[in-house]
């Protein structure tokens, strides 16, 4: 059904899902156009053989995995499965962060629960995967009694004994830590382009630096990546954010700190025509030659604004997924590709980016049943086609 489907009817059937739920109310015709022109019905997603993400990737020297949470890992048997099949690497997406509604790493400034880190850590050393820590420094997820216990006085000895306590713990057992996450808003207005953060405002710019430092002492293996967003696009803000992380990353290098890669979230757009290979190739490469490594943190594509019809939809985001990776693989420095997520079932997408039409959001690699879609081939055909070969 779906190949036989032509141009013309495809596009009528989006086009009419999305019509019918007002989704172009106002500039009803740009907004068309701006979707439709990323589907292209007769774009081939085949792949090869049956062989796992993980395995596709790693006959290239690449990393795959994905960051799944706690929870959904342990009660859901058939994600369990998935994750092991298709990953390299489990990324915890909330154990390891500082105040989460379920678990909160630290519950209160003396003591820390590693109950959730740990049991996935379990689960990662039976399945032959690697383990990845995301994240130690943030302005968000920060504890309630953060805001009432914290000054500028105790703010530093509260960062040494975090770090030291949670990167000594998992010392020889991370592959790779982001240290700190989301440093950089250039609106905020500053000349540095650092985000206004507790942090900053209670230990200054130097924060970033000793983060890093500490983290170093704590686990001298350990890949120490700073990680940030909105650097994927051909626009005036995503190239304030390019040039303002890459002046951060010049600043720590020539000081010496020990930061090892460049954690690239790339939250895509289904819906945006803005992308510029050119551009991003640019990024990369400035990042590389500073002698870091490259890591594609948090990749997803975000259906929120595209047609309800899941043919049309599917099509958009492998896509934008493909030609995303299809450059960013030109790149040897980038090691890694980590996806936000691995089905659609668990997705924080579907709180944070719904689609108005309350149909579920479709942006992963498989469905809610646990099947590979549209999404996944475009990703195997992505480490398929690049021209890398293993480096280990």
């Amino acid at each position: 059904m779906f190949k036989k489907l032509t141009r013309r009817r495809s596009l009528y059937l989006g086009l009419g899902a999305l019509t019918a739920l007002g989704t172009f109310a106002g500039n009803g015709e740009l907004k068309r156009q701006r979707i439709f022109a990323a589907y292209d019905p007769q774009r081939d997603f085949s792949v090869v053989g049956g062989d796992s993400l993980k395995k596709r990737a790693a006959s290239k020297g690449i990393i795959y995995g994905a960051a799944i949470r706690h929870d959904h890992l342990k009660e859901d048997a058939k994600l369990a499965a998935a994750v092991a099949n298709e990953c390299g690497i489990l990324v915890p997406e909330w154990a390891f962060k500082w105040s989460v509604s379920q678990k909160p790493l630290r519950p209160n400034p003396d003591s820390f629960d590693f109950s959730a880190a740990d049991e996935m850590l379990k689960f990662a050393n039976t399945h032959g995967m690697l383990f990845r820590g995301h994240t130690l420094v943030w302005h968000e997820s920060l504890p309630k009694w953060f805001g009432d216990r914290v000054n500028q006085q105790n703010a530093k000895q509260i960062l040494e004994k975090h770090i030291k306590t949670v990167v000594g713990r998992y010392a020889g057992k991370i592959h790779s830590w982001d240290v700190v996450n989301e440093a950089i808003e250039p609106v905020d207005g500053r000349s540095d382009g650092l985000r206004k953060t507790p942090w900053l405002e209670l230990l200054g710019t130097d924060y970033i630096d000793y983060s890093f430092r500490l983290a170093a002492a704590a686990d001298p293996d350990a890949m120490l990546v700073y990680n940030d967003y909105g650097l994927d696009y051909d626009t005036r803000k995503h190239e304030a954010k390019r040039t303002a992380v890459l002046k951060l990353l010049e600043g720590l290098k020539s000081r010496g700190t020990p930061i090892h890669a460049l954690g690239i979230q790339a939250h895509l757009d289904g819906e945006a025509t803005d992308f510029n290979p050119t551009k991003l190739r640019e990024f990369l490469r400035n990042v590389a030659n500073l002698g870091l490594k490259i890591m594609i943190t948090e990749l997803d594509v975000t259906d929120k604004k595209l047609p309800l019809d899941t043919t049309v939809r599917d099509h958009i985001i492998a896509k934008a997924y493909e030609d995303y990776l299809n450059v960013v693989l030109e790149e040897t420095a980038v090691i890694a590709v980590l996806t936000w997520g691995l089905s659609d079932k668990y997705t924080w997408l579907s709180e944070f980016q719904p689609r108005a039409d309350k149909a579920q959001v479709r942006p992963l690699l498989l469905d809610a049943g646990m099947n590979r879609k549209l999404a996944w081939n475009a990703i195997a055909r992505a480490f398929d086609k690049s021209l890398r070969k293993n480096r280990s």
